[in-house]
């Protein structure tokens, strides 16, 4: 059966994925992936009984959403760790009561700006790499 998935979007339907299938969708290197499992605690994919790694959708998402935290918005591991913590872990700034409401939209905010920064900073190399070629 030919695979129709593609490096952004995975598309086969499949209860698990292999290391090397989510490395494929995802144009991930298997280090990274293992790597990405201890500093990310989200990231679990559960292991077969032979101890290999078994990634259900929600992993392959979650991947996904890992890198483009690191890869285009410019995150470091830790940010991206606590970006995902924040927008996962719901019960923890509902126990911060009426304080968390506040927070949410600053940090709606920070990411906004973090977004129109990085999309500046891209345009901006673009415009030094065509003044370069002159």
């Amino acid at each position: 059966m030919p695979s129709t998935a593609t490096a952004a979007q995975p598309t086969i339907e499949k209860d698990f994925y292999r290391i090397g299938e989510v490395s494929r969708l995802t144009n991930l290197k298997p280090f990274v992936l293992r790597y990405w499992e201890t500093e990310f605690p989200m990231l679990e994919p559960v292991k077969s009984p032979s101890g290999h790694r078994l990634y259900r959708q929600e992993d392959v998402e979650m991947v996904l959403r890992i890198k483009r935290l690191l890869y285009d918005e410019g995150f470091t591991i830790a940010g991206a760790r606590r970006h995902l913590r924040e927008q996962n872990g719901g019960g923890e700034s509902e126990a911060t009561g009426g304080a968390a409401s506040g927070s949410a939209s600053d940090g709606a905010a920070q990411l906004l700006s973090r977004k129109m920064l990085l999309d500046l900073r891209d345009t901006l190399r673009a415009f030094l790499t065509l003044l370069e070629r002159k």
